[in-house]
């Protein structure tokens, strides 16, 4: 089987999987891209910074695919909350992904992605599944996360749904809400997992987002998000996937 792929929009995000590496991996430096080759956690996999946004992630994902034949996707990193469920500390496993920014109308209806026919992508239901699992698990185990080294936060959960993708950082009361109404079921807004998705999609490659939740997608959405990053999210994402890679259920065999 081929490698793994697992991308981040961010450094923090991957900076604890690149150090966990096995001395021998590999660099390869592609449109502006360091794609790191080698064992993680005694899984074949390519760790690469794809960068902020749709296209960059895009990009990424058609690398990682093409030249490093790449039979899975994952991308983690950290969103905004959207649903009323969803707290900030939570993890959302996306069962699938929109782009909520589409809007191609009176062309195509809004949300459709155009000459694909469809608006969501299906993230793969068993990758997506070891995620779910693999997060309550880390929970359990690792208690409350601190976000500033002060505050505790509440007891998280672990959620599996709708993502929603767009080229904006949604940190005002008046754009979540919007969304929050046009998109009822959204869990969790972000930047770059619907255009992966959608990469994987037209290739016929599986994929899963996983995203922990550092905000409300409001006012405080910057200084929140800064927080999580710095403190949260590189241990959430190398919590949850270590013990699945060294279990070996995420070697594709």
């Amino acid at each position: 089987m081929g490698r793994l792929a697992i991308l981040g929009a961010l450094h923090e995000e991957i900076a604890d999987l690149l150090a966990a590496m096995d001395p021998g991996a590999t660099i390869h430096r592609i449109a502006m891209r360091d794609f790191h080759v080698g064992t993680l956690w005694g899984t074949p996999c390519v760790i690469a910074l794809s960068r902020i946004g749709k296209v960059a992630a895009a990009a990424t994902a058609s690398i990682v695919i093409q030249e490093f034949q790449v039979s899975r996707v994952l991308f983690t990193g950290l969103a905004g909350g959207l649903h009323a469920d969803v707290d900030v500390g939570d993890v959302v496993v996306a069962s699938s992904l929109m782009q909520h920014d589409m809007d191609a109308r009176p062309l195509f209806d809004q949300h459709e992605i155009p000459l694909l026919g469809r608006v969501c992508f299906d993230a793969d239901a068993g990758l997506s599944a070891l995620l779910h699992d693999g997060a309550e698990q880390f929970i359990r185990a690792s208690g409350e996360p601190s976000a500033n080294g002060r505050t505790t936060l509440a007891a998280p959960k672990v959620h599996r749904g709708l993502i929603a993708t767009g080229d904006v950082f949604v940190s005002h009361n008046d754009e979540a809400q919007a969304l929050r109404k046009r998109l009822p079921d959204a869990l969790c807004v972000e930047m770059e997992g619907a255009a992966m998705a959608q990469v994987c999609y037209e290739f016929g490659i599986p994929f899963a987002v996983m995203r922990v939740i550092s905000d409300r997608a409001d006012h405080a959405a910057k200084m929140d998000f800064t927080a999580f990053l710095q403190n949260v999210a590189r241990v959430y994402t190398a919590g949850i996937l270590e013990p699945l890679l060294k279990s070996g259920v995420l070697s594709g065999k």
